[in-house]
């Protein structure tokens, strides 16, 4: 955990938002005025968002629909018949193909009636208004019948490859495993084939299934990369301590083993997040939440000039606390927590945070229908 000497200021207040703000060191200036307004009202258990090239908002419901917002329709666009919805599980996570305009690709992941996690590729139709061509690209990603650490939220990386976030089933063995999809970080290709210089790519004696790129992790539930230099950071649930964020690295271990040996069902939640003990080589955490928790979930980076001091920081969604907590993750200090800021909007529980192509800060509710809402969340400062 990083040591942190504190500074406050105060920040200006719109549209029913509170902002308090907590720096560290280098006391980098916040946003003067964060203005938030409803985007998008009347969903059930929204989980993520993503962004067409011309701006159309689309986005998951874990109840099992994917739909899509130009603005002034809400369109069902997806609800496979086989998504499990129970528990934690159901759908979730939501990316557009960087390629999009030429392929018309979109990727979800979601709990199956065939217990586990898929991600699955779509083609969005002509028209914008139906999700076709399925094709599932990862099948097996381990769950339970009660979808607890299903994960799963897909990225692409500035590397091109897509990143996949997965739980670890509440299994003992998962993290850990070699072989197991659950409790990892996955970097693949459009079509699901490993990245060719993923660790079990380059090393021939690697156990590490090719498709995985980091392991012994919890629930993984974000991730995002860094624009200033593309490096990868993971968000991961803790147990009543230490929800974590990760620097990724190739082939590293996080750490997290709740085996129980001679009992593969069993889950053992009482050691730490990071057991270096039984792992010494296991990386440890960029940051770490301490007791108790605040589950963390779904992030964004921030880019642009109207962010201030927030430019190129990590913005988090959080579950318990209805907040958002806000990191500028130091390169010069081998990312050490630089600064850190709580965004208390109080609305609800935040499932994801999006940064649109609008330059503006998208933060999805976790909230069952029709309560569920999409933010948008607009900086400035007075003239």
């Amino acid at each position: 955990m990083v040591t942190r000497r504190t500074c406050t200021r105060a920040v200006a207040i719109a549209a029913a938002t509170l902002l308090v703000v907590a720096g560290a060191t280098a006391c980098r200036k916040a946003p003067t005025v964060l203005t938030a307004t409803v985007a998008v009202s009347n969903l059930d258990r929204p989980w993520d968002v993503a962004f067409l090239p011309d701006g159309t908002m689309l986005l998951t419901e874990r109840v099992g629909r994917v739909r899509s917002w130009d603005g002034a329709t809400l369109t069902t666009i997806a609800a496979p018949a086989d998504v499990a919805v129970q528990g934690e599980g159901g759908m979730l996570g939501l990316t557009v193909d960087p390629d999009f305009t030429t392929n018309r690709f979109i990727y979800t992941c979601f709990n199956t009636t065939a217990v586990d996690v898929k991600v699955v590729r779509w083609a969005l139709d002509p028209t914008g208004t139906a999700l076709t061509d399925r094709t599932n690209i990862v099948t097996g990603i381990p769950t339970t019948t009660g979808g607890r650490h299903s994960g799963c939220r897909p990225r692409f990386g500035p590397d091109g490859m897509l990143w996949v976030t997965t739980g670890d089933a509440a299994r003992g063995p998962n993290p850990q495993s070699p072989t197991s999809l659950a409790g990892k970080v996955l970097r693949i290709d459009r079509d699901g084939a490993p990245a060719a210089d993923n660790p079990g790519m380059v090393d021939p004696l690697s156990p590490l299934d090719d498709r995985i790129y980091t392991y012994g992790h919890r629930n993984v539930q974000g991730i995002a990369f860094r624009p200033s230099d593309g490096a990868a950071f993971s968000v991961e649930h803790g147990t009543s301590c230490d929800d974590e964020v990760n620097r990724l690295v190739a082939g590293a271990n996080y750490g997290w083993d709740p085996e129980v040996p001679g009992n593969p069902t069993a889950y053992d939640e009482s050691g730490p997040m990071t057991d270096l003990v039984a792992h010494p080589d296991a990386l440890v955490a960029t940051w770490s939440s301490g007791c108790p928790t605040i589950a963390p979930s779904g992030a964004t980076f921030l880019s642009g000039p109207q962010w201030k001091g927030w430019n190129n920081s990590m913005a988090i969604a959080v579950l318990k606390d209805r907040q958002v907590r806000v990191f500028w993750l130091d390169p010069a200090k081998g990312n050490a927590v630089g600064a850190e800021w709580t965004a208390l909007l109080d609305e609800a529980r935040f499932r994801s945070a999006v940064q649109g192509p609008d330059g503006n800060l998208y933060l999805v509710t976790d909230t069952a229908g029709p309560a569920g809402r999409i933010l948008r969340v607009v900086p400035s400062t007075p003239t």
